[in-house]
């Protein structure tokens, strides 16, 4: 059963969502819907507060790597993109052609690019992390203003693991 915590950040609310013992959302509260009511789950709380915590210390700077268990739910290609942008380093960018030769298939960039747009575990699989060919910011779920400011925030910080 799906579980729901809101977290308070610098930029705004992130709502992370639990199901299966895996974190399978993290997304900008004001887009989303309220979350319902529902039977206490000791491992889905346990697991909630465990990426809470991890994601403030993202914040706040002092946090490793993200250890709790994600799960992002999508067709096999998206889950292999996000499983490629877990491997962007902190503090660096990589670009949506780039991403798609990771991948083994350079000519995909646009559906790297969709891809990375459906992203359902935000911050935690650093889709922020992909920009355009030439540097600039291309569009992010949770707004280009809180993307320019999870890079500017990763570059003060530099490469912490």
């Amino acid at each position: 059963m799906r579980r729901t915590l809101t977290v308070a950040t610098p930029l705004g609310p992130l709502l992370l969502t639990a199901n299966g013992g895996a974190l399978v959302g993290v997304a900008f509260d004001a887009d989303r819907p309220a979350p319902t009511a529902a039977p206490p789950d000791a491992e889905a709380d346990a697991l909630l507060a465990a990426a809470a915590a991890e994601l403030r210390a993202y914040f706040d700077g002092s946090r490793a790597p993200f250890t709790v268990p994600v799960r992002p739910e999508g067709t096999p290609f998206q889950e292999r993109v996000w499983a490629a942008l877990r491997e962007v380093p902190h503090g660096e960018t990589v670009g949506y052609g780039a991403l798609a030769a990771r991948l083994g298939d350079p000519g995909a960039a646009q559906a790297v690019g969709a891809a990375n747009g459906q992203n359902p575990v935000a911050v935690v699989v650093p889709c922020h992390r992909v920009v355009g060919a030439d540097g600039s910011l291309t569009g992010y779920a949770g707004g280009l203003a809180r993307k320019r400011a999870l890079l500017d925030l990763e570059s003060r910080q530099g490469r912490l693991f």
